[in-house]
């Protein structure tokens, strides 16, 4: 091949130049087929190979400057399935006690407000609300609130929810949230809440999904668990029914939900989800397994070993629960020693319990709430000989038989109790480490175990029990007061220590009507510092919820959830399929 000659060179030079002068003139194409028609073959074939070098290279360049200012954000569509244990029987808000039925009811139904992910609320049904004095609640719900078939809510069906709440005969386990609350329409989208003293903690009432009264009105209170809407709910939340597969006992098996586009935060992003329903967790792995689920909640800690060998994705995010040895020195007059309940506290392990009986699913903590977690890993392993140090400067020696006991001008005491927990594989390991650990430094520990019904109708509603290994519900937004206030001592109250105190009952009740943020985490801390001091319990663990997310899913934020369920409070921000567009259009 022959290259330009310096005259060719001048052709080409003068092309580029004529080709600049017309492109003010737009006769490009014009100019271009007459300076190459004047070119020699040699001079056309180095002008293609030139342009097509410089075409490529345009587009190339093009190409990566576009993509400079394009993101990638969450578009509509896709779909997952996900397995749960038991089959559903109340989708209902205000029936529902099941995992099965609370998780379908929270993405079904939604509330006037919704837990949000900083610990605080975000309004969800409602467009704004004001709280006057403490005690009075003004709501105001959206314009564009929907029920799922079209219908608006409105403060007729939030007050009639409310009602069926509060009905006798429907014995809805919300009830005891709602007493004393005077609940007033002030007219469609206005509706008022008055309580009989300030309570903070009040809000977190105002996220229960409200029922549709149109659909419900004509169902008698008798007749109300009985409903077909049960099971085919009909809600205002991100996602609705779309279809029921049951089997030939009309058993639901499956129920694929699709994403509502009136939803009052926005259409979620992920068309469909289908919710298989298994008997157990063997059969609902041997599905994961086979692929025909994608994702998995409230999963043993067995369950999750395998899964996280298997390299499956597990996502952790701490339940707000604590589990404890809580003492009844009414019971256990031997616990009424503190130097003993302290002893037993710096002897505990609970780096070991965790380890062992959770397979390091959790957190050590070391107070009555979640967050309380235990910092000083030396303590956290349990000091045997510090502990027996403080039993013997107290009077304690050891008898014939290596029991340690105290004696006193009345009465010989020995150190010797019960820890009753119940039927579950972790806290009967807990309880098994709590007894070698603690007849180390002489105690003699007996371990009583109950199924978790007898548990709690025999044993702890009557508080008939020296220890008790057992879990408490304490949510970012839950009142101590239940738990801790020397009035809660008996059923249906939650002091299971039966504690008492006069400075924190002074605190609990000063924090249900405190407004001021850090007025209220100074009155907890002094809360907790009492606690802390008095050992009336020794904190273990918060465990961790487990869930096996479909790796399709994109968005997934964890939290920590008080309860299985929540893990799809920000379900209407996941995503599947994605589009890409400029940044400046990306909001």
């Amino acid at each position: 091949m022959k290259f330009p000659t310096s005259n060719g060179k001048n052709k080409i030079v003068s092309f580029f130049s004529a080709l600049f002068v017309d492109l003010r003139h737009f006769n490009l194409l014009t100019k271009i087929e007459k300076v190459v028609a004047k070119m020699s073959i040699s001079e056309k074939i180095f002008f293609y190979i030139v342009s097509f070098v410089v075409v490529i290279s345009s587009l190339i360049l093009l190409f990566r400057l576009n993509n400079t200012f394009l993101v990638e954000v969450p578009s509509y569509g896709g779909n997952f399935t996900e397995g749960l244990i038991g089959s559903p029987r109340f989708i209902n808000p205000i029936l529902a006690i099941s995992d099965t039925d609370k998780d379908l009811s929270s993405i079904i139904y939604s509330g006037l407000l919704k837990n949000g992910e900083n610990g605080d609320y975000e309004l969800d049904l409602a467009e704004h609300f004001e709280v006057s004095d403490g005690t009075v609640y003004n709501f105001t719900i959206k314009d564009n609130a929907y029920f799922h078939d079209g219908r608006r809510v409105t403060a007729d069906d939030i007050i009639f929810t409310i009602n069926k709440i509060l009905d006798p005969v429907i014995k809805s386990p919300k009830k005891s949230t709602w007493e004393g609350v005077l609940v007033e329409k002030i007219n469609d989208k206005e509706i008022r809440f008055t309580l009989s003293k300030p309570y903070t903690p009040f809000l977190n009432a105002l996220t229960i999904g409200i029922l549709p009264k149109h659909i419900w009105e004509n169902a008698s209170s008798e007749e109300f668990p009985f409903s077909q809407f049960n099971i085919d709910p009909i809600g205002s939340g991100p996602y609705k029914i779309e279809k029921i597969t049951r089997n030939s006992g009309c058993i639901p098996t499956t129920i694929t939900l699709g994403a509502w586009n009136k939803y009052a935060l926005g259409r979620p992003n992920i068309k469909s989800i289908n919710f298989k329903f298994f008997q157990n967790e063997t059969a609902l792995l041997k599905a994961f397994n086979n692929k025909e689920v994608q994702s998995m909640a409230g999963l043993s800690q067995v369950a999750a070993q395998q899964i996280i060998a298997d390299k499956k994705l597990v996502k952790e995010t701490t339940l707000p629960r604590v589990f404890g040895v809580f003492f009844n020195q009414n019971v256990a007059p031997v616990f009424l020693n503190k130097e003993v309940r302290e002893a037993l506290s710096i002897a505990t392990p609970k780096n070991r319990i965790v380890d062992e009986a959770l397979s390091g699913f959790g957190r050590v903590i070391n107070g009555p709430t979640p967050d309380s977690t235990e910092t000083d890993l030396a303590k956290a392993n349990g000091n045997i000989e510090e502990a027996k140090t403080i039993l013997l400067d107290a009077g304690w020696k050891q008898n014939e038989n290596g029991i340690l006991e105290k004696k006193t001008k009345t009465e010989t005491i020995v150190l010797r109790f019960s820890i009753t927990t119940s039927d579950t594989p972790e806290l009967k390991k807990t309880a098994e480490i709590l007894k070698e650990s603690w007849g180390q430094i002489g105690a003699d520990v007996e371990i009583k175990v109950f199924e978790a019904g007898d548990l709690s109708q025999n044993v702890i509603k009557s508080r008939k029990y020296d220890a008790l290994l057992f879990g408490e519900v304490v949510g970012s937004h839950s009142d101590l007061y239940p738990f801790w206030h020397s009035s809660e001592r008996n059923d249906p109250g939650l002091n299971i220590s039966l504690y008492t105190n006069i400075t924190v009952d002074k605190m609990l009740e000063e924090i249900q009507k405190e407004t001021d943020l850090e007025q209220k985490k100074a009155k907890t801390a002094t809360i907790l510092s009492e606690i802390k001091d008095d050992v009336p319990a020794i904190f273990l663990f918060s465990p961790y919820s487990l869930y096996a997310s479909a790796p399709n899913v994109k968005n997934i934020l964890t939290k920590d959830v008080a309860f299985q369920n929540e893990r799809f409070l920000f379900i209407s921000k996941w995503y599947i399929e994605t589009d890409k567009v400029w940044k400046i259009f990306s909001n």
